[in-house]
């Protein structure tokens, strides 16, 4: 025999189940971590942005010691008629993910993909250690001239891709044959 507070029970049931759905997506809806954009990094496809769009998260997201650096070599680049745009720089995990992703359909396999892109866990972009800079003119400048700087190109196969990895002035190591290395 059904209790009146077995029908109230019944009859709450619906409610408790929409709102802990709502308290659950709520949850899983992670806040950035400190000091981290809220969007994921992403730029258009054969796109770029400047290096003065201080409101886009791929630039919020970056090291300030990598932002300054590339600041700095952008205005003597400018100088010599060159501007370095940022095709990408800092990245979420999960825009990471998504890149790897893509990369592993395009390559046909996780071993090649990673050639190319970082798993989120080792990727230099998801801690705002890396940026990549377009055009060819602009890669080719920062090639020759990015060490007085302290960037240096960090994959043989990736002439876009710039880290800190050497002091200003100093002498960049040899890049590593791909992200693989």
């Amino acid at each position: 025999m059904a209790t009146t507070r077995g029908i109230v029970d019944g009859a709450r049931r619906p409610a408790f189940a929409a709102a802990l759905l709502v308290t659950l997506a709520a949850c899983a809806q992670r806040e950035p971590p400190p000091g981290r954009p809220a969007g994921d990094g992403s730029i258009p496809e054969n796109s770029s942005i400047s290096l003065s769009d201080t409101d886009h998260d791929a630039l919020r997201g970056l090291d300030p010691a990598l932002l300054e650096a590339v600041r700095k070599a952008d205005v003597d680049a400018r100088l010599a008629g060159v501007e370095l745009r940022v095709t990408s720089g800092w990245r979420s995990e999960a825009y990471q993910r998504r890149l790897l992703d893509q990369a592993v359909v395009t390559y046909g396999s996780l071993q090649e993909a990673r050639r190319f892109v970082s798993t989120p866990e080792k990727s230099k972009h998801v801690v705002g250690k890396a940026i990549d800079i377009g055009p060819t003119n602009a890669d080719d400048w920062l090639i020759r001239h990015g060490a007085a700087y302290g960037l240096c190109q960090a994959y043989a196969n990736e002439m876009w891709h710039f880290e800190l990895l050497t002091t200003p002035g100093g002498e960049c190591p040899q890049p590593l044959a791909d992200a693989t290395s």
